[in-house]
């Protein structure tokens, strides 16, 4: 048995302006001219959060970051919400960090860190010194996708940018990148090849000098993903990036594939 479904609403409004015009009168184009139509959101696809951070001094405060879609920026715990990056380089982010020292200073890695076909690419790595309001770009140009900016809480200066690398050709800026002058110079402190990115690190909160990082091999092509290869796994560094070494340990023998990490604050050994 078929059945034809009548929103309440409709019916309302059809009943209530049938009353008003009288019995013999039809709905036409007059009796809709004084109602609009407004977009209610989202004004455009996005899909996709790449990362968020919360401001550590003012708990209101957060940024975040969308994968194909601006960076917004919320005073109010997420009440209201402002774009803040429409007129620079990039509309693809991947990751967004506030300096736990300064509030002012923001952080952002452009380039989405997905896999899929459909993903957008970025154009290095941007900061802010007054809360989002301008930005400057202040280098690694090309390493096409970001996923992670970890600064230093002993040293503002002191900052560390996984770079994923372009996703369907090999090279550009690719692995862990760090700076020790707020921006001016990078050094590559782990390069693992031209088709093995560093996607995400962990360093420990109470010796910021021990992180661990994890690569992966990856290449994108129209009907396939490489995901994974005998060049990614977990790499240790206790020297602030100067010598790594390779994990194994408890890890599987055979190619790895993308890996999270993370580590307990309290902590540091469980991670």
């Amino acid at each position: 048995m078929n059945r034809i479904w009548i929103w309440p609403a409709a019916v309302a409004l059809y009943v209530a302006v049938a009353a008003a015009q009288g019995p013999t009168d039809r709905l036409n184009a007059d009796t809709f001219k004084d109602f609009a139509f407004r977009s209610i959101g989202p004004t455009i696809t996005t899909g996709r959060v790449s990362d968020l951070d919360v401001d550590p001094k003012n708990p209101s405060v957060w940024y975040v970051a969308a994968a194909s879609g601006n960076l917004w920026k919320t005073e109010n715990r997420g009440n209201t919400w402002t774009p803040i990056f429409e007129t620079y380089g990039s509309y693809s982010l991947g990751c967004v960090t506030v300096d736990p020292r300064d509030s002012n200073a923001v952080w952002l890695g452009t380039g989405e860190n997905h896999n899929q076909r459909s993903v957008s690419y970025g154009d290095g790595v941007y900061k802010s010194t007054d809360g989002g309001k301008a930005w400057q770009r202040t280098g690694l140009e090309h390493p096409e996708h970001t996923q992670n900016i970890v600064i230093d809480p002993r040293n503002s200066n002191v900052v560390y940018v996984t770079a994923i690398g372009p996703l369907w050709s090999s090279g550009g800026d690719r692995g862990l990148y760090k700076t020790t002058d707020g921006g001016q110079t990078w050094k590559a402190v782990l390069t693992i090849s031209a088709d093995t990115g560093v996607t995400d690190m962990a360093m420990d909160p109470k010796k910021p000098d021990i992180i661990i990082a994890a690569a992966l091999q990856r290449r994108r092509q129209v009907g396939q993903l490489v995901g994974g290869g005998p060049e990614s796994g977990l790499y240790k560094t206790t020297n602030g990036g100067n010598t790594w070494t390779k994990l194994t340990k408890g890890l599987p023998a055979v190619d790895m594939g993308r890996t999270g990490l993370g580590m307990d604050s309290k902590n540091p050994k469980r991670e």
